[in-house]
């Protein structure tokens, strides 16, 4: 599946992210933030587009009804942060940590994780259009009633996801690994699995499989 990438222009300036606090509303874009810390803030409706973040930390901060757009993440840590009512559209996160991090109730639209961290996540009731997993720990993970859409897990770690009232058709999860899902019977319908996946399933089910 082909996503559009961060339309980002090259030779970005460096700022500092504490410049945001200058701004009539908070509000970063045109730049890159390397190794910037904001643990533990409170920072509602932050708004970052056309930039780079580089080795930056906001452990446990608040930023409920983000935007970003055309931004890349690289090697950030945004566990436990608030990200829930998010609009996150036209962006990478490339070897991130979001352990814990709240995303429910947000807009995702040309999404790619890649090389990530994300146990624990929550993305309930969101809406996924165009959003690719790669290589990244998903264990523990919830997406309760959210709406799919051309969505990718491609060598991931989905054991234990909750993907309860969530049609998975067309999803295809063969390549990942699990012991076991919370997931309907009615919504795997069409999900693409492995054989082996298959057999998985079945034993779910309380299937006993006879050669």
């Amino acid at each position: 599946m082909k996503i559009d990438s961060p339309t980002i222009q090259h030779d970005l300036p460096l700022k500092n992210f504490n410049d945001i606090f200058y701004e009539e509303d908070p509000e970063l874009e045109l730049c890159q933030l390397q190794d910037a810390v904001f643990d533990n803030e409170v920072l509602p409706r932050v708004r970052f587009y056309k930039m780079v973040l580089k080795n930056c930390k906001f452990q446990n901060t608040d930023f409920s009804g983000a935007d970003f757009t055309d931004v890349v993440f690289d090697n950030c840590d945004f566990s436990n942060a608030k990200l829930n009512r998010s609009s996150i559209h036209r962006a990478e996160f490339l070897n991130c940590k979001l352990l814990g991090t709240d995303l429910t109730e947000s807009s995702l639209g040309n999404v790619s994780f890649k090389n990530s961290l994300l146990n624990l996540s929550a993305f309930g009731n969101s809406k996924l259009e165009k959003v690719q997993f790669h290589d990244t720990a998903l264990e523990n993970s919830d997406f309760y009633e959210c709406k799919f859409k051309k969505v990718e897990f491609t060598s991931c770690n989905i054991n234990l996801a909750n993907f309860e009232r969530t049609p998975l058709k067309g999803i295809d999860i063969s390549t990942s690994t699990f012991d076991t899902l919370t997931v309907s019977i009615s919504d795997l319908k069409g999900c693409k699995v492995s054989s082996f996946q298959a057999i998985q399933f079945s034993a779910m089910l309380g299937l006993v499989i006879v050669d």
